[in-house]
């Protein structure tokens, strides 16, 4: 029977495990993904899955069932604070929602950071952007909510397995939609970790009604497809310029006072459902690193419409200038931005080098770990990690809007063989 999987790690007597599974629904219906692997021999198990798989209602079933079985000091850690609370304690499938019984559900105490059970196991929460408040606790379990997405990984989860020193079998449970992290490869390599995989489609029944279908027409096939909807750790394909590991070590959360803000747009060549993209992104500077900012950029759109996103993130991020390519509309980009209200200046720049030739002393300030990007670039960094590769197709605009701003913080302009308007 499926439901005995979860409990094997813990036996109980045959009367206690029947009240043990009518108070706990879960291991009747739960997939084989989103039960504990049974035994000892592990010390982490990675639920690796896509939006909306399961992971969090896995995470939270195991933290109750740790709760009744281990008792003791557990550890919650997501990469915000906000985080943990809204989805691991107080989300549709956290600690609060998946015990039904009144009486049994767990009380947190926000100004302790604490969540208490009501047989006394008690569960601490923590931040991914707070590596030193896991130094001195020490815990039985842990749930780690989203690790691909720390900040901080390889420090958080260092500190945290120097805490888990307690009971007679210390684990933790990763439960995370898949990124090539430094930390997500290290756990897939470590002899302790058991992975389990599930697809958003496995979970379609507790989806909205269309979801599914909507995400697979969009994404379905791609790259950003296999990650978030299957849940596969897609690595870094040969020849690309820059590197997501890369993008990940030098990611920050706060941004430091900047000398200096840009907003660069790439400008299309048409307009229309069918046209690329317009590139816009803001990028500032405070020493020798860049720090990318945000990234507007947005396909389909008329001039008005995407001079019109410009000028919001100009307006957004301070920035002092916007900086234009004018190799497919000429003096046309600056009266278009100025028709739309661009309250800085426009300076107009043509390039005379192709996209990877601009790109490649950009890449290179990345593998030095110069430019930083402020917290998650989604979209950008999946162009990015393709740009170069061998079967890239298309036209690279979130990127090329990026080099364009990295350029006029941090370089000059002989470097990349442009010329100014």
């Amino acid at each position: 029977m499926q439901a005995w999987k979860a409990a094997e790690q813990y036996p109980l007597p045959d009367p206690e495990a029947m009240r043990v599974l009518r108070r706990y629904p879960f291991l009747w219906s739960a997939r084989d993904a989103q039960l504990n692997p049974p035994g000892t021999a592990w010390r982490t198990w990675l639920f690796q899955g896509g939006r909306g798989a399961g992971k969090t209602r896995a995470g939270a079933e195991w933290v109750r069932w740790s709760a009744k079985a281990r008792g003791g000091r557990m550890a919650l850690v997501g990469p915000t604070l906000h985080d943990v609370r809204e989805v691991m304690i107080h989300g549709e499938s956290g600690l609060m929602s998946v015990e039904t019984n009144p009486l049994r559900r767990p009380v947190y105490h926000p100004s302790r950071r604490l969540v208490e059970f009501h047989n006394g196991a008690v569960a601490h929460v923590f931040s991914a952007e707070d590596p030193d408040s896991l130094r001195g606790p020490q815990f039985d379990a842990a749930w780690c909510d989203e690790a691909a997405a720390w900040t901080y990984a390889e420090t958080v989860w260092d500190m945290l397995q120097l805490a888990l020193r307690l009971g007679p079998h210390p684990a933790a449970l990763v439960t995370t939609t898949p990124r090539p992290t430094a930390l997500m490869r290290r756990l897939h390599a470590a002899p302790d970790t058991v992975v389990t995989l599930s697809t958003t489609r496995e979970n379609a029944d507790h989806l909205a009604p269309g979801f599914l279908s909507a995400m697979e027409a969009a994404y379905g096939g791609t790259r950003l497809g296999r990650q978030e909807l299957e849940g596969r750790m897609v690595e870094d394909p040969e020849g690309a310029l820059f590197l997501r590991s890369r993008i990940d070590e030098a990611r920050i959360s706060i941004v430091p006072a900047l000398w200096d803000v840009v907003v660069a747009v790439d400008p299309p060549a048409t307009s229309g459902e069918t046209a690329d993209a317009c590139g816009i992104v803001a990028a500032g500077r405070a020493g020798n690193d860049a720090y990318v900012l945000g990234d507007a950029s947005a396909r389909g759109l008329r001039p008005l419409d995407w001079a019109g996103r410009a000028v919001a993130l100009v307006r957004r991020t301070g920035a002092r200038e916007v900086i234009a390519e004018a190799n497919q509309g000429g003096e046309m980009v600056r009266q278009v931005l100025e028709t739309a209200g661009c309250p800085v200046p426009v300076r107009l720049v043509n390039a005379r080098l192709s996209k990877r030739a601009r790109a490649l002393p950009v890449a290179t300030l990345y593998e030095q770990g110069r430019v930083h990007h402020a917290g998650q670039l989604g979209e950008l960094e999946d162009e990015m990690c393709t740009f170069g590769a061998d079967g890239f197709t298309g036209s690279p605009d979130r990127v090329d809007a990026l080099v364009w701003a990295v350029w006029a913080l941090m370089m000059d302009e002989a470097v990349l063989g442009v010329r100014q308007l």
